[in-house]
């Protein structure tokens, strides 16, 4: 009797352990997790009722059911239903309309989800998500009409448009061009109503550019700004790179540039010099410069740009430089982006409109380098300054000193680099001195654009 009474409590301790041991590797094995399905879908409170809602759902254990239902307060529908148990962590699943309804009279709909994974929590049912959400039913386009427009846009060129843009549930409004570039429209005169300068690339072959209203429902609107396209030929510089220059002004740029630390061939340092480093400053350039304000615009007449009195011409914007040295052909390539002018040494550069100074500093070949935002997403920029009088942050008044001219970064003489971009684009300086371009393409555009609006 005693030695059964023994067994029965060994029995017994085993028992406990194999039970304890059985809860502990439900409790940490990865086949009883305890975590729900996690469920994204694709539409937040707004449904076109045509295009699909994507539903993805991610669990590590895998997927064992998922059903989605769409309900009216009188119809209720299975739009998805699908029980086949799979391995993968996640799965995306197209929610579509009914078959054969096209259309429903009520305003919403409420979409219900269920998902349930493969997990052996829950004596082997699965751990199961659900979700009620309701989406408001649009099936209406944004309204969108051009108002006025410049009538041409040259190849490294500017031009204008502005437009009525109109929707209760509007999510986005852009301007997409075909080389990629995203152009942001400025509210304009009244509410309702945008207008933007837009860009052509020098290095860009054509040029295209469409405006996009897309509603919260997912309804989008398109319409092509219709711009004549006038060709430019820039130059084509062959340079010869000489021992002197190498030795000279690459050798000192090398010593003070991170991107060159440690490299010895002058050809090497020259290339990183011209697109390494160039690409860099250019990017500070263009990120600064692609800002748009979200406040209302409603008028702008900018002055001729005119920064250095008596300024000449000494290399042209657009200009595509290729080098070579001693026989080795295309040993690097760059595009001038500016328009370099100069008069005396450390002559004195006028800002032509007022606006925003938003950097104000050194920036590798551009050397001391002014920009000023004029509003409407124009900037202008004054290159290889030897002296800089305004600091980020100061306004610049229309005629105020904000520089001298100087060899600051990759300049060979004394001169003024000067820049203008839309957006972060490049454009050719001579439109935006042209008081005749300007008028034509710009303001007389926002004048006729005024007088329609007004009578809207």
């Amino acid at each position: 009797m005693r030695r059964g009474r023994n067994n029965s409590g060994i029995m017994g301790w085993i028992g406990v352990v194999l039970v304890l041991s059985a809860l502990g590797f439900m409790g940490f094995s990865p086949l009883f997790e305890r975590d729900e399905p996690k469920v994204t879908v694709s539409q937040d409170g707004y449904w076109n009722f045509n295009d699909p809602i994507h539903v993805s759902v991610e669990d590590a254990s895998g997927l064992k059911s998922f059903k989605a239902t769409i309900a009216t307060p009188h119809d209720e529908w299975v739009v998805a239903d699908e029980n086949t148990p799979s391995a993968e962590a996640k799965k995306v699943f197209e929610i579509l309309p009914p078959k054969g309804v096209h259309r429903v009279e009520a305003t919403s709909v409420v979409l219900k989800i269920e998902a349930t994974d493969k997990s052996l929590w829950g004596f082997f049912m699965g751990n199961t998500y659900q979700q009620e959400m309701t989406l408001v039913i649009d099936q209406r386009r944004p309204v969108l009409s051009i108002i006025a427009n410049s009538y041409k846009i040259q190849k490294g060129g500017s031009a204008i448009v502005i437009f009525k843009a109109d929707d209760p549930h509007m999510q986005s409004l852009k301007i997409e061009t075909n080389f990629g570039k995203t152009f942001i429209a400025q509210p304009f005169m009244k509410q309702g109503y945008y207008a933007s300068l837009v860009a052509w690339p020098v290095q860009e072959a054509s040029f295209s550019a469409t405006i996009i209203a897309r509603d919260r429902a997912g309804n989008e609107t398109k319409s092509a700004i219709p711009l004549r396209l006038k060709d430019h030929v820039y130059r084509v510089s062959n340079i010869e790179l000489s021992d002197a220059f190498l030795d000279g002004k690459i050798a000192q740029l090398a010593n003070e540039y991170e991107q060159t630390a440690g490299v010895d061939d002058r050809l090497e340092q020259f290339r990183i010099i011209n697109e390494k480093v160039r690409a860099d400053n250019e990017k500070i350039i263009h990120d600064i410069t692609s800002k748009v304000s979200k406040n209302m615009i409603v008028d702008f007449a900018p002055e001729p740009f005119y920064p250095l009195v008596n300024g000449q011409k000494v290399a042209d914007f657009g200009d595509h430089r290729i080098y070579s040295y001693k026989g080795q052909e295309n040993i690097s390539q760059a595009y001038h982006m500016g328009l370099d002018l100069a008069s005396v040494a450390m002559g004195p550069i006028t800002s032509s409109n007022g606006g925003n100074v938003v950097f104000s500093q050194p920036n590798g070949i551009y050397g001391n380098l002014p920009i000023i935002d004029h509003g409407f997403g124009l900037y202008t920029l004054y290159g290889h300054c030897s002296e800089v009088h305004v600091q980020k942050g100061d306004i610049a008044a229309l005629g105020q000193q904000i520089a001298k001219t100087g060899l600051s970064g990759y300049a060979m003489g004394d001169h003024l680099h000067f820049g203008i971009l839309v957006q972060g684009i490049e454009v050719r300086p001579e439109e935006w001195m042209d008081t005749k371009w300007i008028y034509d393409n710009i303001t007389s555009v926002i004048e006729s654009a005024k007088v329609i609006i007004s009578q809207q």
